[in-house]
């Protein structure tokens, strides 16, 4: 097989997993081609609260999602330009004993919360807070100077797509295009608002179980949100927005008042455990699988590209 031709992948999926995964092999010297059935600006990464932390992956995967701390704190250098910055908050009804001894080496400033930054218990913590709407145009860029390219293409089936090495990054997709009925959604559904002032993000879970944060972006503050398994409306539903910036209003009464700006939905893809690996096809081609990442995509992009990146060898 020509060297050149060898060297080819198509990385379906334009998300912030296939944008990632595509960065990292073109950057490793491959030639490679983003299929994405929306511009980047409509995927479900787009519609991200997208706060590093492992929120609804299995397994954990702290590899991962350490390795891709590591990136997003470099990247945080230039926030403007990469969408990322260093942000503190609470992380509401967690523990330091909660399973996070990998994160208490790498975090320093993790530590429980007093009873004036919120009123039960939690934790304290600088972590990364991605603008998924400057953050994905800069991969999206980065990829293309590094000799990438992005085009806007519905696959039916990968057996159409002829490339020695094919990464399957479809996320929900996959339930259909590599028939994995364990592959599920989990709806959720935000608020934008305008900031009233607020510079500290709040993840917090109410007594009844229903969940309440907000992150301050640029120009905006997202109010969320939902997890709803099994649920496949993009729709907005308006009663769920009033209750999502009531429940926020509850820890910050400023946001009661905050003007509306939008409404977000967005499919998580869900799995009982990411698929990441290798499989050789009858015809010799080589297929990764790189999916199923939950609520944590962005939290563990950078970790999964970079071993999607090592399966992809021809």
């Amino acid at each position: 097989m020509d060297s050149e031709l060898s060297s080819e992948v198509i990385v379906v999926g334009g998300g912030v997993i296939g944008l990632t995964t595509a960065l990292v092999l073109a950057e490793g010297g491959r030639r490679v081609r983003v299929w994405t059935r929306d511009p980047v600006e409509r995927t479900t990464s787009a519609v991200a609260g997208a706060l590093w932390w492992p929120y609804r992956i299995r397994p954990v995967a702290a590899a991962w999602a350490l390795r891709s701390l590591d990136v997003y704190e470099e990247l945080a250098a230039d926030p403007d330009r990469t969408g990322v910055r260093m942000v503190e908050g609470v992380l509401g009804e967690e523990k330091l004993d909660d399973g996070f001894d990998w994160l208490t080496a790498r975090l320093p400033g993790l530590r429980p919360v007093t009873a004036e930054e919120y009123a039960g218990t939690g934790l304290w913590a600088r972590l990364p807070l991605v603008d998924m709407a400057v953050h994905l145009p800069w991969l999206r860029r980065r990829f293309v100077a590094a000799g990438g390219v992005v085009e806007t293409r519905t696959v039916s089936g990968l057996a159409e797509v002829e490339a020695p090495v094919v990464v399957n990054c479809t996320g929900l997709g996959a339930r259909e295009l590599v028939a994995d009925p364990s592959v599920v959604p989990v709806r959720g559904q935000s608020v934008v608002v305008e900031n009233p002032g607020i510079r500290t993000w709040v993840v917090s879970t109410g007594a009844d179980g229903e969940m309440a944060y907000f992150f301050p972006q640029p120009g905006r503050l997202l109010l969320g949100g939902t997890a709803v398994e099994d649920a496949w409306s993009t729709e907005p539903d308006p009663a769920v927005a009033e209750a999502i910036v009531r429940r926020c209003a509850a820890l910050r009464p400023e946001i009661a008042g905050a003007r509306v700006l939008g409404h977000r939905v967005g499919l998580r893809p869900a799995r009982d455990a990411v698929r990441l690996e290798r499989e050789l096809l009858p015809s010799g081609r080589v297929l990764v699988h790189n999916y199923g990442h939950g609520g944590a995509g962005v939290t563990v992009a950078w970790g999964c590209a970079e071993e999607a990146a090592g399966l992809a060898s021809p």
